[in-house]
C-alpha cells in the first residue's frame, strides 16, 4: 500500500489549441493587399545620429504564419466554401433577414446590376473582403450569380465605387455574399479562369453557315465545357438562308449521330425561331459563339422589343465586330432568362486535363477502357483501342483529328 498517494484527478481530454474557432477562418488574400515589414532605409538609419541600435530591425520576411507579409488573414463570420462554389475559398456567414436577395444581370467594372426578388434593379458594389480574397478568377462577381446584398451603407464600408481618382459613382447596394454556383461556362484567359456566365441550365452553341464560316474546333471545345459542367448543349447553325442546305448535311449529321441536338436557324427568315422560343421557356440559357454569328439577332427575333445592338461582318476578313462587350442576363417575357455573351474567337479550356478529354467525347468514351495503358492519350501509344476504332471506321476520322489537334494545341 502506497502512503501519501495523490488523489486521482478526473480525466480531461486534451483540447487542440489550433482548432478553428466557430465563425472564423484563415484565408489567403491577394498579394497587392500586403504591406511590407522590412524597411528600405536601413543604411540611412545607420548613419543618422538618432539611430543607435539596429537590433530591433526585421531581418527576415515571412510569407506564411502571422507576420505582416503573410498572405493569410483571419476572417470573422466565415466558413469553408463548399465544393463547386463561387471560386472563393471562404463562405461568408451573413444575416439574411437584413439583406435582399437577387441575381446579377451584368457586371461593368466595379459595379454590378442586380435584379432583386422584388423586381427592383440595384447598382451594387462588392464587399471589400470578397474582392481581396485570392482567387483564380478574373472577377469575383459574374452575370448570373445569386447574391445577398444590403441597400444601406454600414460603418466600415463605403457605399461608393471609385473607378478613377477623380470619378465616384454612387451605388445603391453592397454585395455581401455570393451563393454557390452551378452550370459555369468559363475559359482560360491570361492564366486565370474567365467565367462567362454562372448558374446556367443550357447552352446554345451558335455557329453560322456563312459570314463567318463554321469553326468545328470551337464547337468541340464548348461541347467539352458543357459536358464537364453538366450543361445541356444545343448546336445552332444560324444564317442557313445564305447557303445551300446540302452543304451542311455532313457536319450536322456527324454531331446529330453523337446525340447532340442540332438546329438550323435564320434570324432573317424566321426559321426555327418559334422552336427556340419554346426551348428557352423557364430555362437559364447562355448563347455562346464567335463574333458575327448572330447571337443578338436571334434574341431580337425571339423577343421583339429587346433592341440589342447588332453589326455586320467585316468584308475584309469575314470576322464579326464586337457589339456585345460584356455578358448580360436578360429575363424573357415567356419565362426564363438568357445570357447574351460577347463574341469568342478563342476558347481555351479551363480545368480540363489531357487525360479527361476522351472521356468527355461521347464517340470516343466507349473505347477508352479498352486501351492497354490506363493513362493512354490515344496519340502514339501501343495497343490503343481508340486508334483501332478509328482504323475500323467506328470513330469518324474527322472527330479523331479534332481530338488530336485539341490536345496538341491546348493541353500538351
Amino acid at each position: 500500500m502506497l502512503l501519501n498517494a495523490a488523489p486521482a484527478l478526473p480525466f480531461r481530454p486534451k483540447i487542440n489549441s489550433l482548432a478553428k474557432k466557430k465563425g472564423k477562418l484563415r484565408a489567403e488574400f491577394r498579394k497587392k493587399h500586403q504591406g511590407r515589414v522590412r524597411k528600405s532605409d536601413l543604411t540611412r538609419e545607420f548613419h543618422s545620429e538618432e539611430s543607435t541600435r539596429l537590433d530591433d530591425a526585421a531581418h527576415g520576411e515571412r510569407l506564411t504564419g502571422k507576420g505582416e507579409l503573410t498572405r493569410r488573414k483571419t476572417i470573422a463570420g466565415a466558413d469553408n466554401a463548399p465544393a463547386g462554389s463561387s471560386g472563393l475559398q471562404v463562405d461568408l456567414i451573413v444575416d439574411k433577414t437584413r439583406l435582399k436577395h437577387g441575381r446579377v444581370l451584368s457586371v461593368h467594372g466595379l459595379q454590378s446590376k442586380v435584379l432583386a426578388d422584388d423586381g427592383h434593379l440595384y447598382a451594387c458594389a462588392t464587399r471589400q473582403v470578397l474582392k481581396s480574397l485570392a482567387t483564380d478568377q478574373r472577377g469575383v462577381v459574374v452575370a448570373g450569380d445569386q447574391v445577398w446584398f444590403r441597400t444601406e451603407a454600414r460603418a466600415g464600408d463605403s457605399g461608393q465605387l471609385g473607378r478613377k481618382a477623380n470619378e465616384v459613382v454612387t451605388a445603391d447596394g453592397m454585395i455581401e455574399r455570393i451563393e454557390p454556383r452551378h452550370g459555369i461556362i468559363c475559359r482560360t484567359s491570361r492564366g486565370k479562369q474567365h467565367v462567362i456566365a454562372a448558374n446556367v441550365d443550357a447552352m446554345l452553341i451558335i455557329a453560322s453557315a456563312a459570314e463567318p464560316g463554321i469553326k468545328p474546333a470551337l464547337i468541340d471545345r464548348m461541347l467539352l465545357t458543357a459536358a464537364q459542367c453538366d450543361i445541356e448543349p444545343v448546336i445552332v447553325v444560324n444564317k442557313v438562308d445564305l447557303v445551300d442546305p446540302v452543304q451542311l448535311q455532313s457536319l450536322i449529321g456527324v454531331y446529330a449521330s453523337l446525340g447532340y441536338r442540332v438546329l438550323p436557324t435564320s434570324a432573317t427568315s424566321g426559321q426555327n425561331i418559334e422552336y427556340l422560343r419554346e426551348f428557352l421557356r423557364n430555362r437559364q440559357t447562355a448563347l455562346a459563339g464567335q463574333s458575327g454569328v448572330g447571337k443578338s439577332s436571334l434574341l431580337n427575333a425571339i423577343q421583339p422589343g429587346l433592341a440589342l445592338a447588332v453589326s455586320t461582318v467585316s468584308t475584309e476578313n469575314q470576322k464579326g465586330r464586337h457589339t456585345t462587350t460584356a455578358s448580360k442576363l436578360i429575363p424573357l417575357a415567356s419565362g426564363g432568362a438568357v445570357f447574351d455573351t460577347p463574341g469568342i474567337r478563342q476558347f481555351q479550356l479551363w480545368d480540363i486535363q489531357a487525360t479527361e478529354v476522351a472521356g468527355l467525347m461521347p464517340d470516343i468514351r466507349p473505347y477508352v477502357s479498352g486501351c492497354r495503358y490506363p493513362n493512354c492519350l490515344h496519340l502514339h501509344e501501343d495497343d490503343c483501342a481508340v486508334k483501332d476504332a478509328v482504323a475500323d471506321a467506328r470513330i469518324d476520322a474527322r472527330r479523331y483529328d479534332a481530338y488530336c489537334h485539341l490536345l496538341e494545341d491546348d493541353l500538351l
